[in-house]
């Protein structure tokens, strides 16, 4: 019998009132109830460990603002913890909690030794210049420093909404002002820029590996055949919210790479559509010289007050790739989409992912999809902890090696190859090939996981339990390992 969780299911809430952990837990609790373990065990992985609150002072043009951050380690059960720092002014502790949480699942899934964290400080960084954001950020990691929330074998942040490298830059410095006697301390934080510790490709991760995600499980007929489609991204029609880091690497390359059809784009000021397909590289150049994606000439502009109406529109595949909540019980009933592929965190809230399902639209879970820059995260902690650039050791060797084997085939046909043709087949990998490959083999890997305990459990009716239900198998196996429930 599946043991009883703590947390009962609640009651079907609208999103305005369901708070963004609660329906975290929702999520948890449906998978939870399908498994036979301790009853205090569930409820270990359930919580949230700890969270820190805190309020500094920073000197804002001449006055001094009280700013205020959260950081949350929602599991201890694998360190360090892991998780990014978001700057938003909508920032605050359930948020925060319920992020750490779905950071917890996700790094179970796609087997990374982490457990999940989050941190965030409540402030709108286009308020703020540069120099203002730096103070910011550092005091920010004063405080994490002070309470041991940072640290390489403790707690290493990543970017989130309304952070970067540079960021990421400021913390790392910062920490290592502190303590300077830490060999390892470049890996107290990733996505660094690649010249002061980070790695190649983990700018586009996040996007590639929903790109990855999105192909592995539009590849099986079982899955998308009954929403009468095709399999494969070959000329899907996809709406993309959100035009941010993983909004834009995601579409480009599902429309480089998959063929797909980016028939949309929505932003914070509005929306461009053009049923016939956007060339998501112009319309980056465009955002570029223009500051929006609105006006592109070669698509209608959709205006702000319409903007949400066109996730509404007709299409294969809805990307949300914004913020939490975006999809919920009133515009859940006009989705047309067949597939809604979860590229943020929460975009889809626990009340419309039952509307979704109840009228056969797909959902691809956010704890599984966009999971790729923890991945690549977790390559960057690995290069830093070792000391080595990935590639270094073994790119000549593998380039020799290959050369012995094309001089050999040479030699036993008689064909000589060009120039340009040895050069593709003797090159050996380097740091971006090493990560995009490892990346392309975790999401492949980790769907088809999920994807088993979805076909083998009869009790389970969409992938969303079957991540979860993945997730807390992997954390329980640990605590067992760990000796804490014998």
């Amino acid at each position: 019998m599946a043991a009883e969780v703590v947390v009962a299911t609640p009651q079907i809430r609208d999103q305005e009132t369901t708070p963004f952990f609660e329906s975290v837990n929702r999520s948890f609790t449906k998978a939870a109830l399908l498994l036979d373990y301790p009853r205090g065990l569930l409820e270990q992985i359930r919580v949230c460990n700890k969270v820190y609150y805190m309020q500094f002072p920073v000197r804002i043009r001449g006055e001094i603002q009280v700013i205020q951050g959260w950081r949350a380690e929602h599991s201890h059960h694998r360190l360090p913890c892991k998780g990014g720092i978001r700057y938003a002014e909508t920032v605050d502790q359930d948020e925060i909690m319920a992020l750490a949480a779905l950071m917890t699942y996700k790094c179970a899934i796609v087997n990374v030794p982490f457990g999940g964290a989050k941190g965030g400080i409540k402030i709108n960084p286009r308020n703020y210049t540069e120099e203002e954001l730096e103070r910011i950020t550092r005091r920010y990691t004063v405080e994490l420093i002070q309470k041991n929330f940072i640290g390489p074998s403790l707690d290493v942040p990543a970017p989130d909404y309304g952070t970067g490298p540079r960021e990421m830059a400021w913390i790392a410095d910062t920490y290592m002002t502190f303590r300077p006697d830490d060999i390892n301390a470049l890996a107290c934080v990733t996505g660094k820029p690649v010249e002061q510790g980070g790695v190649r490709g983990r700018t586009e991760a996040t996007g590639l590996g929903v790109y990855f995600g999105m192909r592995e499980a539009l590849s099986i007929p079982e899955l998308v055949r009954p929403l009468r489609l095709n399999p494969g991204l070959e000329g899907k029609r996809i709406i993309v919210q959100g035009f941010g880091n993983v909004g834009y690497h995601a579409a480009r390359f599902l429309q480089q790479e998959g063929d797909a059809v980016i028939t949309a784009v929505v932003e914070w000021d509005g929306a461009v559509y053009n049923p016939n397909g956007i060339d998501v590289q112009e319309l980056a150049q465009h955002r570029k010289e223009t500051g929006s994606v609105l006006h592109y000439p070669k698509a209608k502009t959709i205006p702000l007050e319409e903007r949400d109406s066109v996730l509404e529109y007709e299409c294969d595949i809805l990307l949300p790739a914004a913020l939490e909540s975006q999809i919920h019980r009133y515009n859940a009933p006009r989705i047309k989409a067949k597939i809604v592929a979860e590229a943020a965190n929460g975009p889809v809230t626990a009340t419309a992912e039952e509307i979704l399902l109840q009228r056969g639209i797909l959902v691809l879970p956010d704890i599984f999809l966009n999971a790729g820059g923890v991945v690549v995260s977790y390559f960057e902690w690995l290069k830093n902890i070792a000391h080595v650039r990935l590639g270094r050791l073994e790119k000549r060797f593998e380039e020799r090696t290959n050369q012995r084997l094309v001089d050999m085939v040479e030699r036993l046909t008689g064909q000589s190859l060009t120039s340009l043709e040895r050069q593709l087949l003797q090159r050996g990998p380097d740091e971006l090939d090493l990560v995009r490959s490892g990346l392309e083999d975790t999401m492949i890997g980790a769907f088809h996981e999920v994807w088993e305990i979805y076909k083998s459990r009869a009790n389970v009716q969409d992938l969303r339990t079957a991540a979860f239900i993945c997730a807390i198998d992997k954390i329980a196996t640990a605590y067992f390992q760990l000796g804490i429930f014998p």
